[in-house]
């Protein structure tokens, strides 16, 4: 009979999902590897990523709370420019961050995935460079690299495009739905020094931002715009994903285009359709999704980073409850986390036409409501934006289950002040 401690499970991804979902294994008893096709921790020169309520507690209680505030981009200030407008709007940020949600912290992401690795990486196995190529119903794994294996379960926690979901599922396109809007990231210098403000451009159906952070040495320019229809372009084509971001924002301002002209030297871009993942159920087998991987409300529109880490933790935390029994444990976890998806689903919906207006009325409105919030006292302004924002309605709401770690293993520095029950 498996046992926890000879219950094997393979992990494919180690972004943000991965190495939490693995921290929480481990320190449940359970044997984890995790498979990772980049050669090393990814530093992709990420965006920065929203931590909300429940996201921040889980990490409180690993222990690395205190490594991501250190790595906190700080920024508090947004200067907003509308399209043809001469002024520009000024916003005082860590107001409406504190309006928004009572917890919340803005972090790189690839500031966040390094410690999520670090605090379980001396327990985990980690496979670089290589990917999952076969799946056998009897938990018999082939990889592009090394030799086949037997693992009792498999969780793909490879993001937007899971190779692993592909494998048991079938194509991406059975489940993604297009919500009508691309996303683009780039790494460029700190031109304009900002420190701990954001520069945003917003025209109709567009909006261009930059901002640095207290640590970073250069900036980040993101973008995103509307299309009606799903673009023609392969996620591998680089080249004409930016010539489709040069064509989006052409003519909005002098600043984006200085931006865009760093597309040819940035040593690091991303992009993206913003979609949705939507599965009835993302179990099968042996097998099961945590994060993006399964159920991704949108990149950068709804809050998926802290989708992903409460995924993870209410996953390890439903097998420990079941002492490994996945028959059990996946339905589980599927009913707890049914209820948070389509909070975020429907909220990334709401932020999307937010934050990309489709009018002119609705830039101004963009603009003027930031302004007012900033500019209320906090009480009112904590009023108005839950009111009008289904996102910080979500978070303050949503609520996890405690799953305290196994028996015996020594929890004193990975859960600092005990457990502090449901969110």
């Amino acid at each position: 009979m498996t046992t926890r401690s000879t219950l094997r499970i393979l992990v494919s991804g180690a972004s943000i999902a991965g190495p939490v979902l693995a921290y929480w294994l481990t320190r449940h008893g359970f044997s984890v590897t995790v498979v990772e096709r980049a050669p090393t921790p990814r530093r992709t020169g990420g965006h920065a990523v929203d931590l909300f309520r429940p996201a921040m507690t889980i990490s409180e209680k690993m222990g690395v709370l205190p490594r991501i505030e250190e790595r906190a981009t700080g920024t508090s200030r947004m200067t907003l420019h509308q399209e043809s407008a001469r002024r520009p709007v000024r916003v005082d940020l860590s107001k409406i961050f504190r309006a928004a949600s009572d917890r919340h912290i803005e972090v790189m992401r690839d500031d966040l995935s390094e410690i999520y690795y670090d605090a379980a990486r001396d327990d985990v196995e980690y496979l670089f460079n290589d990917s999952i190529t076969a799946l056998s119903p009897d938990g018999e794994v082939r990889f592009e690299n090394a030799p086949p294996r037997r693992f009792d379960l498999v969780v793909g926690a490879d993001g937007l495009h899971s190779n692993v979901r592909r494998l048991v599922f079938g194509d991406e396109s059975r489940f993604s739905t297009f919500i009508g809007a691309y996303l683009g990231v780039l790494t460029l210098p700190n031109v304009s020094a900002l420190d701990n403000e954001l520069l945003i451009h917003v025209g109709v159906g567009r909006t261009a931002g930059m901002y640095g952070a207290r640590h970073l040495g250069d900036a980040r320019a993101l973008f995103l715009f509307r299309s009606e229809h799903a673009l023609d372009y392969h996620h591998h084509d680089v080249p004409r994903q930016k010539e489709l971001l040069r064509d989006a924002f052409d003519g909005l301002h002098p600043d984006v285009d200085d931006w865009l002209d760093e597309l040819d030297r940035t040593p690091a871009f991303y992009f993206d359709s913003i979609t949705q993942l939507r599965m009835d159920t993302w179990s099968q087998g042996r097998v099961t999704l945590v994060g993006d991987a399964g159920y991704c409300p949108g990149p950068a529109v709804g809050g998926s980073t802290s989708l992903a880490v409460v995924g993870a933790y209410v996953l390890a935390g439903e097998l420990a409850r079941a002492a490994g029994d996945h028959e059990h444990a996946f339905p589980a976890y599927e009913h707890a986390m049914a209820p948070h998806i389509r909070g975020t689903h429907a909220a990334a919906l709401s932020a999307t036409k937010t934050l990309i207006p489709t009018s002119r009325l609705g830039v101004r409105g963009l603009a003027q409501g930031a302004r007012l919030i900033s500019a209320l006292p906090a009480g009112p302004s904590r009023t108005l934006l839950r009111l009008t924002t289904k996102s910080a309605r979500l978070y303050n709401s949503m609520t996890i289950d405690d799953y305290p770690p196994s028996q015996g293993r020594d929890s004193s520095a990975t859960d600092p002040g005990g457990a502090p029950g449901p969110e």
